[in-house]
């Protein structure tokens, strides 16, 4: 089997849902969200994290409290249009070709003028 460079090795490649809302989040369901692609800032498959969110805090002897947790959850939620413009799966991958295009017809039709013109 032949593997692509943009297939991830398990147990990266698997998916996952968003967390319902919650009353009691805990730092799971918030990596869950970034997992999800919910937050916009990455593709929508399993990050192989090695410690969980939170745990540093944890350490210090604050752990993070549910109001901490679900105000992260409220404030890194992007819109469906963030999500849509950050475009993971290339679905508007016509752009950069239509804008090289662009650029090498303007330098044609303003290198014909001058030629013309002189």
């Amino acid at each position: 089997m032949v593997s692509r460079s943009e297939t991830q090795p398990p147990p990266a490649n698997l998916l996952v849902d968003t967390p319902p809302a919650s009353d009691n989040p805990t730092t799971a369901m918030l990596k869950a969200d970034i997992d999800s692609g919910a937050t916009g800032d990455k593709v929508e498959h399993y990050d192989v994290g090695m410690v969980q969110l939170g745990t540093c805090d944890e350490a210090a002897g604050t752990p993070p409290t549910p109001e901490r947790i679900a105000l992260a959850r409220k404030t890194a939620a992007a819109t469906r249009a963030t999500r849509d413009a950050a475009d993971p799966h290339g679905q508007r991958s016509w752009v950069m070709p239509a804008f090289a295009g662009f650029i090498v017809a303007t330098a044609m039709v303003i290198g014909g003028a001058f030629w013309v013109g002189l």
